[in-house]
């Protein structure tokens, strides 16, 4: 039995659309840095980042890093998460990690300035935000520039769906909204999906 450790308006928003997409059982584990409790203190067991969402494979194989988790997923529990074109498959992996270097990376930026200053003023860390909003910003506009085209609202893969969970936050949609329009409506197609609207309903109800 897989077991995905997170909570509610976390990233593992993603993998539980992709386990449920896959028909795949799972046992939650409801934790995270800000819930300190039971929950949290066996993630930092298996994952001393503390960081969500963490897979845990039947065989006690410990994943972490949402990209990393969806691409294991695809390439052996649930093949129809990547695209079985090379080349396609090839575009989506890259994808994947664009999201999570590039995007995913500035959000800890944002939610945690203090981390990346020291000493750090409130001034400083408003600095901090407002630059690495903006550059967040730019990155989804420069995602939605490449990868807009192969990106399957309708049949969502790995690739929408942590694009889909991550642009919910830091203004990204907004912005995509006003800049990017095709895509959003590709976003909100992504969350329109039966089996992953009933997850992001649990997420953000």
């Amino acid at each position: 039995m897989l077991t995905l450790y997170g909570t509610r308006g976390s990233g593992a928003a993603a993998i539980e659309a992709a386990l449920a997409m896959a028909g795949l059982d799972y046992v939650g584990v409801d934790a995270a840095s800000w819930n300190p409790g039971p929950g949290y203190d066996a993630l930092l067991r298996v994952n001393p980042l503390g960081q969500i969402p963490t897979l845990v494979l039947d065989d006690g194989t410990v994943l972490t890093e949402s990209a990393a988790i969806l691409i294991h997923l695809g390439l052996t529990l649930a093949p129809a998460l990547l695209p079985g074109d090379a080349s396609a498959r090839a575009m989506a992996i890259r994808g994947l990690v664009y999201i999570a270097a590039n995007c995913y990376a500035a959000i800890s930026v944002i939610d945690y300035p203090e981390r990346w200053c020291e000493p750090c003023s409130d001034a400083d860390k408003e600095h901090i935000r407002a630059g690495t909003r903006a550059r967040l910003h730019h990155h989804w506009g420069l995602f939605a520039d490449q990868f807009e085209g192969g990106f399957d609202g309708a049949s969502p893969g790995a690739l929408e769906l942590l694009a889909t969970v991550v642009s919910k936050w830091s203004g990204s949609r907004p912005h995509l909204q006003a800049e990017r329009p095709a895509f959003h409506a590709k976003l909100l197609q992504v969350e329109q999906h039966p089996q992953v609207a009933a997850v992001f309903q649990r997420h953000w109800p």
